[in-house]
């Protein structure tokens, strides 16, 4: 069995579970935003395409994007709860 020291050191961690899991979330919000950015290609090279600038390319996904950082700095500065260090 381990000791009480030995598990204090196993949960010494930089950042809860909780916060971990608030980045995966943040992570995927980058990443959504992304791929809203992806599309308006032309079909013919030769042609250009209007495509490239709607709504969802050049507002929406930029501001997942920026959305999905904050929330990355929120859960990075975000206190883990008492509960999870002991």
């Amino acid at each position: 069995m381990s000791t009480k020291n030995e598990n204090k050191e196993k949960l010494n961690f930089a950042l809860g579970r909780e916060n971990y899991k608030l980045l995966a979330i943040g992570f995927a919000i980058i990443v959504i935003g992304f791929l809203l950015m992806l599309g308006g290609k032309s079909p013919d090279p030769n042609k250009f395409s209007d495509n490239i600038f709607s709504f969802r390319r050049i507002t929406l996904a930029p501001i997942v994007v920026l959305a999905g950082f904050i929330f990355e700095i929120w859960a990075i500065m975000k206190k883990p709860k008492d509960s999870e260090q002991e």
